[in-house]
């Protein structure tokens, strides 16, 4: 992730939620695999505590999502 992240960005802009602008223009989201599977199953207060960590970054951080995701509420 961090490969793609740092070479589509170069000459870009870095936006929310994984998203970035190459030096092109074109928008490009760039997310781990990992994000889904925190993002699915039963628990729908730890899939709402990973969301929200998710909206406060620009490129994804996995140890700051499972961090989210083993938050007690």
């Amino acid at each position: 992730m961090d490969h793609y992240w740092t070479k589509l960005s170069q000459g870009g802009k870095e936006q929310p939620c994984g998203w970035l602008k190459d030096k092109y223009g074109l928008s490009w989201q760039v997310n781990p695999a990992i994000l889904g599977e925190l993002l699915s199953g039963p628990d729908a207060k730890k899939a709402k505590r990973v969301m929200e960590a998710m909206l406060k970054m620009k490129k994804i951080d996995i140890a700051a999502l499972k961090a989210a995701a083993e938050a007690a509420s």
